[in-house]
């Protein structure tokens, strides 16, 4: 699925998924720079996101996987 990671202006990184009308912060990350990783979202989702480079700009639209369902 699609969705834009963008940080707010307290620099808390969050997650939108336009087709889903739902925005909802990133809690933890299973890497520091959270590419290539496994990021969870404060409803519980948990998005497998690409391998970028630990200093690729926000906001940014990516091609995320679902790990889990609920």
């Amino acid at each position: 699925m699609k969705v834009m990671i963008r940080k707010n202006h307290k620099g808390v990184a969050s997650v939108y998924a336009p087709k889903k009308d739902l925005e909802e912060p990133i809690v933890s990350m299973t890497n520091p720079d959270m590419w290539g990783g496994i990021v969870t979202l404060g409803n519980g989702w948990q998005l497998e996101l690409p391998e970028m480079a630990a200093d690729t700009r926000l906001p940014i639209t990516v091609e995320a996987r679902h790990v889990n369902r609920e």
